[in-house]
């Protein structure tokens, strides 16, 4: 029972270790629920498709930070956004805001679906005028 007991508790520190935001909680429960909020909408520039929240290198780690003490400071979810995208570029939000130069994330899905439709609708009436041109019989009766 006692190496069962030691297993669990080794397990449990190696998932502790393994954490990678490991700042204490922040004041109030609405601040740490921002902060949750933040790290995870935030892409990490050097990993590039992970949220800096579950990213380990250090430059996440310093964008954790800065996110913590900009909230601390009394800062806005939109004054972070606006730091972050001036200082790195859209590229570091998950979801692109809508502007001239992203216009293209949000128009593409609609353009391919309608090129994909359009493209169907033809398919299918030829299909149909080839189908009704043809009069062969399907079997020779000889």
């Amino acid at each position: 029972m006692k190496r069962v007991a030691a297993l669990g508790t080794g397990l449990l520190l190696a998932a502790l270790a393994g954490a990678v935001d490991t700042t204490p909680p922040l004041p109030t429960a609405e601040l740490q629920q921002r902060y949750d909020g933040m790290i995870h909408e935030l892409r990490c520039v050097q990993c590039q498709n992970e949220a800096i929240a579950d990213s380990p290198v250090d430059l996440a780690a310093d964008l954790r930070r800065q996110v913590r003490e900009m909230l601390m400071a009394g800062k806005s979810d939109d004054d972070i956004r606006d730091f972050m995208v001036q200082r790195y570029g859209d590229f570091i939000l998950f979801r692109p805001r809508m502007g001239l130069r992203t216009i293209w994330l949000w128009a593409a899905p609609a353009v391919l679906l309608l090129a994909g439709l359009i493209a169907a609708l033809r398919v299918l009436r030829r299909r149909t005028r080839l189908a009704a041109g043809d009069v062969a019989p399907l079997e020779d009766d000889s």
